[in-house]
């Protein structure tokens, strides 16, 4: 908790891969779901929802991020300012359809860097532990 607001993921990252999440997580999220609708032939398309917007805007805040050297203030500004950012921008383009071939061809990457970034921010904190011990 450095920032005033409780870090329940124990790892902070970076400030450019904090600003990614919620991207991110959107992408991969509607990936999947055009690649299921694909498996099982299904008549729906995918939909960036405020509901997804929102649950990215939760992950984005839930998550430290790392510049260390700016004041209190200025992050704590930062991780209230941005995941509501997204959220508002969630509740403008709610509804939005996206064609399948693009859902995938954006979601299944951003998947792909999403596990890359957990396994990093993994191999980080046993690192740290490591030098700690």
């Amino acid at each position: 908790m450095r920032s005033g607001i409780p870090d329940l993921s124990g790892r902070p990252l970076s400030l450019r891969a904090w600003l990614a999440t919620p991207l991110l997580f959107a992408s991969a999220v509607l990936g999947l779901v055009a690649l299921l609708g694909v498996l099982i032939d299904a008549d729906w398309q995918a939909t960036l929802s405020s509901a997804l917007c929102g649950a990215a805007a939760a992950v984005t805040a839930l998550i430290d991020v790392r510049p260390e050297s700016w004041p209190n203030r200025r992050r704590l500004w930062l991780r209230i300012a941005y995941p509501t950012a997204i959220f508002g921008a969630g509740l403008l383009v709610g509804g939005l359809t996206i064609p399948t071939w693009v859902a995938i061809a954006i979601g299944l990457p951003a998947l792909v860097t999403l596990v890359i970034l957990c396994r990093q921010a993994d191999v980080e904190e046993e690192s740290e532990l490591s030098r700690q011990s």
